[in-house]
């Protein structure tokens, strides 16, 4: 599954690219009604910096609610530390900013696994009203690159914390289980392969599934895993699932080992949604599936063949 679509809105609000409106010379929308998306195309004869500062001399930034920030790069890549750094030396300017994407690129722009990220730590100290980060990418050691980067914080108001990569590095993953997140509702996490960072296991994953520092979660995504069924397994017994609403394990090496376990598992008759999509599961598998949780909305589409020799997850390169 290559990402190959830009959203169309973000936070509840329409996405509003400035560039293009600034160059047409196009009247641009009040500041707080739509998520505003600052970025550059390949080979642009401007930097980063140069979009961000039209960007804060045109738009009255102490309204802004959302950002979405594209590319930062020109025709090489390069860490995101300038740009997040960009960002927060103005936090001043942006007293009313509660939802930020960094790293909003689609295929055709560049590979999910060559998104050079960083620090992003700095994004939730400088802004302690953030109600939703999204980061896509992730880059690493594998590439040569630092690539993205956590360290446990405690932040208040955050609600959805959603990270996109073809492999979440370990420490990343062990640093979100460390970080204290009381509001949060929402997390997902696209693990991904190894060839490209991914080296998390499932114990790293266990302070998550106990759920000690999220006593609001209400969804949890666990996605895009070589490891799918060994994950569905520590699901099937963690602490955090019956506070659930929906649940993913999706774009993954499900299999019906891991379903199977699944279901004999703790109860999941209380979810809304399951979101098994992009799996290996047998009709007959499926079939239980869907007996066993009649009332659940469960997502069993994009079905790969349960015998086929090469399995892949869905976001990888």
């Amino acid at each position: 599954m290559a990402i190959s679509q830009h959203p169309e809105h973000f936070h509840d609000l329409p996405v509003f690219d400035l560039v293009p409106a600034l160059q047409e010379g196009a009247e641009l929308p009040e500041p707080a009604a739509v998520a505003w998306k600052i970025g550059l195309e390949y080979d642009s004869a401007e930097t980063f910096r140069q979009r961000w500062e039209e960007f804060l001399d045109r738009v009255d930034t102490t309204l802004v609610r959302a950002l979405v920030i594209g590319a930062w790069w020109q025709d090489e890549q390069k860490p995101a530390a300038e740009t997040v750094e960009l960002i927060t030396a103005n936090a001043g300017r942006l007293p009313a900013l509660r939802a930020l994407f960094l790293g909003e690129v689609t295929y055709e722009e560049c590979e999910i696994s060559w998104i050079q990220q960083s620090d992003v730590t700095p994004l939730l100290t400088a802004f302690p009203a953030l109600e939703e980060l999204v980061v896509r990418g992730a880059g690493g050691d594998w590439d040569g690159n630092g690539g993205l980067r956590l360290d446990p914080v405690r932040h208040p108001a955050l609600r959805s914390l959603r990270l996109e990569s073809g492999g979440l590095p370990a420490e990343v993953v062990r640093a979100v289980g460390a970080c204290d997140l009381p509001a949060l509702e929402q997390l997902e996490l696209w693990l991904g392969v190894d060839q490209y960072g991914g080296d998390s296991t499932v114990a790293d994953l266990e302070p998550i599934l106990a759920g000690l520092r999220l006593p609001a979660l209400r969804r949890l995504g666990l996605l895009d895993s070589l490891a799918q069924d060994e994950i569905a397994a520590a699901v099937a017994q963690a602490p955090v699932v019956a506070r659930l609403e929906h649940l993913g394990l999706s774009m993954g090496l499900l299999t019906d080992a891991g379903a199977g376990a699944l279901l004999e598992g703790q109860p999941l008759t209380h979810l809304k949604s399951l979101d098994l999509h992009h799996h290996y599961l047998s009709d007959g598998m499926q079939q239980r599936l869907t007996t066993a949780l009649a009332g659940v909305d469960v997502d069993l589409s994009e079905a790969g063949k349960p015998d086929e020799r090469w399995r892949y997850v869905a976001v990888a390169e």
